[in-house]
């Protein structure tokens, strides 16, 4: 299978499980709302479930002809599955041999965005198993990023999206991609500003608060514009910026955060929030980098 010449497209990774399919479900549907290509790539740095040696050890030919056959079978029943579900999105597969978070963060570069599944691995499994790749991928993509969890659960009516601001210029290109997404899924927008009051108090409570909704005003203050009919809502949260984001993913259609920052959510997520974000988040996380990692 070979890639497509066009547009940028959505870039998902495939998993050999074919229970799991709620990532790629959500990448098809992504790619039909922006009217794009969807790639489907599967690594295979490790042996997929499919394939059990019998006999004696096999030799690395034997070894890697199976790994080969076993993938291809993975992404044929991917495309398909595609295929199926949006008929109208260009699909095509690529079967790539290293490390997934490797192979993605090179296919990354040609890619409107990055689609991953969720598991909700331990903090052990996350660092010390080849089967999440998220993290490292976030790190470096130049493109947004999405980690989409298994299994799938309802959201509220009315449908909405989570975005996470600061008072920093890195918000813009996190807001705005915000608006887009609610405006694709016909949603609304509730953008929040987490305050974690100091440890030990201190601070002058009502003038910060103060300040953050004039630093949230500002972060969302004209990226509307071009999405009149998203509804938006503005909130100050006083918490631990891990627990609100979880309770805040609860029932929402995303959570679009950033990855690097001077504070607020923007500067979270390469470190131990972002592992429980990613980790425990109720819906799909949509990260996106600064403009000039883009």
């Amino acid at each position: 299978m070979t890639r497509a010449e066009g547009p940028p497209p959505i870039l998902v990774g495939v998993d050999p499980d074919p229970s799991q399919r709620t990532a790629l479900a959500w990448a098809a549907d992504e790619a039909a709302r922006r009217r794009l290509p969807l790639l489907l790539l599967h690594a295979q740095g490790v042996p997929t479930p499919g394939y059990r040696p019998t006999g004696g050890r096999p030799s690395w030919e034997e070894w890697n002809t199976a790994l080969h056959v076993a993938g291809d079978h993975t992404l044929r029943e991917a495309v398909a599955f595609v295929e199926s579900r949006q008929p109208q999105v260009p699909v095509s597969g690529l079967l790539a041999e290293g490390h997934p978070a490797w192979v993605l963060r090179e296919q990354a570069q040609h890619a409107t965005a990055v689609v991953l599944g969720s598991w909700h691995l331990s903090a052990a499994q996350e660092l010390f198993t080849s089967a999440s790749v998220a993290l490292p991928l976030i790190a470096h993509a130049t493109c947004p990023v999405v980690v989409v969890p298994e299994p799938q659960r309802v959201t509220d009516h009315p449908p909405y999206f989570v975005v996470g601001v600061d008072g920093g210029a890195e918000s813009a290109a996190v807001v705005d991609l915000a608006f887009e997404e609610a405006a694709l899924h016909g949603a609304g927008l509730r953008a929040l500003y987490v305050w974690h009051p100091p440890r030990f108090g201190g601070a002058d409570e009502e003038a910060a608060l103060d300040e953050c909704h004039r630093l949230l005003s500002e972060a969302v203050a004209g990226h509307g514009a071009a999405h009149p009919e998203v509804e938006l809502h503005h909130e100050v949260v006083r918490g631990h910026p891990v627990r609100v984001l979880i309770e805040q993913s609860a029932h929402s259609l995303g959570l679009v955060v950033g990855t690097r920052g001077h504070g607020g959510f923007t500067g979270m997520l390469l470190g131990s929030v972002s592992q429980g974000v990613l980790h425990h988040a109720r819906c799909p996380v949509i990260t996106v980098p600064r403009a000039h990692d883009r």
